[in-house]
């Protein structure tokens, strides 16, 4: 029998989500994030199923690759660009487009004839990738000498846009809009805070994130409250039940010590699938769709969930770790990190399964 613990897919709440997106931003275009495996649910899976979005944005070539690989034809943008020039042939081969922020890439492109398409990114205030305003006019007629090139838009990213009312995402939204004011091309600034929150950010091409899988952007909130629905649930089940005595520690360290007599059961999941060691004890679970809790350090491939309120448990019990009946934000919340971090967190050994009536 194999071991119980996986993460389940809801092919039609990625749907529902993506159809959400078009409905707050009906007139831009989507560029949808599956960088990061899908943000862990599967890059190929989630690429298929997002097969109505106008585009999709990955980190790297490897990426790129693997979507080819397996026959996806979208349109595919490269988020980081390229990080060696010997990637540009496979870029051309595999009609990839490209995001140009460095002066090294205008220098490796200068010697290339073939077709291609890029974007500009522009650094408003994120410091992190893209040209400085005063760069981007004359970044942008150096691009248009090469006649091979065609230049698809401008694009930056928010630095705050999850804290709707700081005044960065006003500041960056007016000098992105003023410093391509008089350049042809189309604009992206939105990701899933932003068009949530931002409508005159929505501009010509929205890119959703982590909103697509169900997840709210913004502090102390989580999906549902967006209206969105949740993709990923990452089950398991009790393997063991332990009836403890007072004084009675569990786990490495014996860091939990039981305060009274009580029930204790093990489930099959831990670091070595990308649940965070760091977890404490009181880290919300669900056992038998009922609230538990972590008890203790978290192992490699188990942890200990308290069982006080349920006399009846046994072994083979369904365990919920975070999913539709336990938001992912809720659980991020308490481990002191964030749903992205859990989500593209999980290892390989996990399964992914889709549900798709």
């Amino acid at each position: 029998m194999a071991r119980a613990l996986k993460a389940f897919i809801d092919c039609n709440a990625l749907r529902k989500n993506l159809k959400l997106v078009r409905s707050l931003a009906p007139q831009a275009k989507i560029l949808a994030m599956v960088k990061a495996n899908g943000y862990g649910h599967g890059i190929v899976h989630v690429a298929r199923i997002l097969q109505t979005a106008d585009a999709l944005g990955v980190a790297c070539i490897e990426e790129a690759v693997e979507l080819r690989e397996a026959g996806v034809a979208n349109r595919i943008v490269l988020m980081e660009g390229f990080f060696e020039e010997q990637e540009i042939p496979d870029i051309i081969r595999l009609n990839l487009e490209l995001v140009v922020h460095h002066t090294a890439h205008l220098k490796a492109l200068a010697a290339f004839e073939d077709p291609l398409k890029i974007w500009i990114k522009i650094n408003t205030g994120m410091n992190r990738l893209g040209f400085s305003i005063p760069e981007v006019v004359e970044v942008y007629h150096q691009l248009m000498n090469n006649l091979s090139l065609k230049i698809e838009g401008f694009l930056t990213h928010f630095a705050k846009a999850d804290e709707i009312d700081d005044p960065l995402n006003q500041q960056q939204l007016e000098d992105f809009f003023k410093v391509i004011s008089h350049l042809p091309g189309t604009k992206s600034l939105a990701n899933s805070a932003a068009i949530l929150s931002n409508k005159r950010a929505h501009a010509d091409w929205v890119r959703p994130g982590i909103m697509l899988y169900g997840v709210s952007p913004f502090p102390n909130r989580y999906g549902a409250l967006e209206g969105l629905s949740t993709v990923m649930a990452l089950r398991s089940a009790l393997i063991a039940v332990q009836s403890l005595k007072a004084g009675d520690s569990i786990g490495y360290g014996g860091e939990f010590i039981c305060q009274k007599p009580m029930k204790m059961g093990i489930v099959a999941v831990g670091y070595g699938d990308g649940y965070p060691r760091l977890a404490k004890t009181g880290t919300p679970v669900l056992v038998n769709n009922q609230q538990s809790q972590l008890l203790g350090r978290v192992s490699m491939d188990m942890i200990a969930v308290d069982l006080s309120g349920q006399p009846e448990a046994k072994v083979g019990d369904p365990v919920e770790l975070w999913g539709p009946n336990l938001p992912i934000e809720w659980v991020a919340e308490a481990i002191g990190t964030t749903a992205y971090e859990l989500m593209t967190g999980l290892s390989t050994r996990v399964p992914l399964e889709l549900i798709d009536p």
